[in-house]
This record gives C-alpha cells, sequence and structure tokens, in this order.
C-alpha cells in the first residue's frame, strides 16, 4: 500500500473524531473528495428532487469529476488535518 493510501484511510478514521462537526459545506467538500479519492469520477444517477441531502452530495462529487485520484486523496487528507489541526 502506498503512503498516501494509506494516509488517505487513517485520515478517514481521524476525521470520525472531531470535536465539532463542521459546516455543512465542510462536510460535503470531505465527502467529494473521500468519494473522488477512493471511487473516482462519480457514477450512478442523480438522486431525486425530494432528496435534498441526496442531491447535495451528488452535485458536490459531480464538480470533483476529472480530478486525479490522487490529488483527491492529497486534497482530502490536507482538509482533515486542518480540521484535526495537525
Amino acid at each position: 500500500m502506498s503512503d498516501l493510501q494509506h494516509d488517505f484511510e487513517q485520515a478517514s478514521v481521524r476525521v470520525k473524531s472531531l470535536d465539532e462537526r463542521p459546516d455543512n459545506d465542510t462536510m460535503l467538500k470531505l465527502y467529494a473528495l473521500y468519494k473522488q479519492g477512493s471511487e473516482g469520477d462519480i457514477s450512478g444517477e442523480k438522486p431525486g428532487f425530494f432528496d435534498f441531502v441526496g442531491v447535495a452530495k451528488y452535485e458536490a462529487w459531480e464538480k470533483m469529476q476529472g480530478t486525479d485520484q490522487d490529488k483527491a486523496r492529497q486534497d482530502y487528507i490536507d482538509l482533515v488535518n486542518s480540521l484535526v489541526g495537525d
């Protein structure tokens, strides 16, 4: 396993131990970076109009389309580190 992949996985564990829940925009950024870093470009159908949370998550991930997975992983790690205080 590469160092980047290991650090990405560690960040996904560390983010769950935050003292305070980040604001919604930050949560969506975390979600989108994690999905892009772990799965790549968006797949699947956009959720229905009344699934507000699902639509917001889908659109956040959609904006990441074309971003290299390693860049998304590093950006995710950096964001988690800034939230944790490293």
